[in-house]
């Protein structure tokens, strides 16, 4: 029997765009996305501020370093983060899965900033019960301290889980400790998908 739900954030319960995170800090910072992308995704500065290795501080001076350029706290927080949209398919099945009385967990590569921004600007995240996050675990997945964490809130055996990603490998190292995981792509096939393990949602 399921007993918790772990789900993925990023392209599961909100979309978002690198490119758009890139776009914005070029302008921020007068560089362009190319030179941006560089320093955010090529560097792996974006990785560290999600798997907890630097602050948003340090994130924000080695930017200010490597660019020459000061930029205002919020500014920077506020480019970094603003590249999200709701799922609003996925908020109707959450609400689903609390009223039937199941744990929600949050299993998510993120960083705190992006964190922030979305309990701030949307209330799909109001339904969790417990967060575990790459910046929290000091892991990414798919690497098992972040499963063991996630575990851990679930507050129940791996095989009463139901776990959903929109990348394949991510899901594959849930399934290797047992979790029952499966590729999202739509609402309505996760749906299906719990139903088959005899949750009673809507289809």
């Amino acid at each position: 029997m399921i007993k918790t739900c772990l789900l993925d954030m990023g392209n599961v319960l909100v979309y978002f765009s690198h490119q758009k995170m890139c776009s914005n800090i070029a302008t921020l910072f007068g560089l362009s996305e190319d030179d941006t992308r560089k320093l955010l995704i090529d560097s792996g500065l974006q990785w560290q501020i999600e798997r907890g290795d630097i602050s948003e501080q340090q994130f924000q001076q080695q930017l200010e370093e490597q660019t020459g350029t000061r930029v205002a706290e919020q500014e920077l927080k506020l480019a970094a983060a603003d590249i999200f949209r709701l799922n609003e398919s996925i908020e109707p099945l959450l609400a689903e899965l609390k009223d039937l009385g199941l744990r929600l967990v949050l299993l998510s590569n993120t960083s705190v900033t992006h964190l922030n921004f979305i309990q701030e600007r949307f209330s799909v995240l109001s339904y969790f019960d417990a967060f575990t996050t790459s910046f929290a675990a000091r892991a990414l997945k798919p690497e098992m301290p972040i499963y063991q964490h996630a575990l851990h809130n679930a507050q129940c055996a791996a095989h009463e889980c139901f776990y959903t990603d929109d990348i394949k490998p991510y899901v594959q190292a849930a399934r290797g400790l047992g979790i029952h995981a499966e590729l999202y792509t739509e609402t309505d096939l996760t749906r299906q998908q719990l139903r088959q393990l005899g949750v009673p949602v809507r289809l």
